[in-house]
């Protein structure tokens, strides 16, 4: 059995570890929380500790906390040659501390605490400082999804640019069209089925064939009758800027 010790207790430490309960081949022994009850849910209160002087001996450390956090948590371990990693899309790993060997291990979802995800399908983007490190991430992946990548901290940050554009960016439009629909006294329900077909197109298509709609066609009169229809200055601008980054793509293709 691989150990690992999770330091961390928030969303993504929370989903891993669901999925490695799950797994034969790795074993979460211990958490670090600072407040120990936001991790009792997770494991049997004896394997919870509060203290950084107090982690148990493992084979890997998943350092799971919020970006700005990582580094200075990673420097106050106080064991030395382990293997640490951090979770982040965004963060090098230069960043953590030089009295370890350093990794990566990236799950590229979005993760919410009331919202079970499927691991298997989930990619996971791993980084080492060498070989045999990267080795053991790889095991410890594959025991929980069926999608591991080799990324380094270069492409992972493009990796994490790209997603806040096709995640965050596109859940923001999601909650425009909601409150457009619920200032018209429309169900928001009745876009789902768009969404939906939205999003499973592009798993055949390649985003530039999928796209359709006004700025695709360059329907100077609809595009205008929805720029007179909004009445908020900020859904206006974000219609505009939208409109012409498609138009402009289009006269690229």
């Amino acid at each position: 059995m691989i150990r690992v010790v999770l330091i961390g207790s928030g969303n993504v430490a929370q989903h891993l570890v669901s999925a490695f309960a799950k797994s034969d081949t790795v074993t979460i022994i211990q958490i670090f929380s600072r407040n120990k009850r936001s991790a009792s849910h997770l494991l049997d209160s004896s394997k919870i500790t509060d203290s950084l002087n107090n982690l148990s001996e493992a084979d890997l450390y998943i350092i799971s906390v919020t970006d700005n956090a990582i580094e200075e948590v990673s420097k106050q371990l106080s064991f030395k040659n382990k293997l640490v990693v951090h979770t982040s899309g965004s963060a090098s790993i230069d960043i953590l501390s030089n009295e370890n060997r350093k990794g990566v291990f990236y799950p590229l979802q979005t993760f919410s605490k009331n919202k079970k995800v499927n691991f298997k399908e989930i990619p996971i983007c791993l980084e080492a400082q060498n070989e045999s490190d990267y080795q053991l991430l790889e095991t410890v992946s594959r025991a929980i999804s069926n999608k591991t990548y080799r990324i380094n901290s270069n492409q992972r940050k493009a990796l994490h640019v790209s997603a806040v554009f096709v995640n965050n960016f596109v859940n923001h439009l999601y909650t425009i069209g909601n409150d457009i629909c619920v200032q018209n006294n429309i169900p928001f329900e009745i876009l789902h089925p768009l969404i939906l077909e939205t999003a499973d197109k592009i798993t055949l298509l390649s985003p530039n064939e999928a796209q359709t709609g006004p700025a695709k066609r360059n329907d100077t009169q609809t595009i205008n009758t929805h720029l007179n229809f909004l009445s908020d200055e900020n859904q206006k601008e974000i219609y505009k800027i939208l409109t012409k980054s498609i138009i402009d793509n289009g006269k690229k293709l």
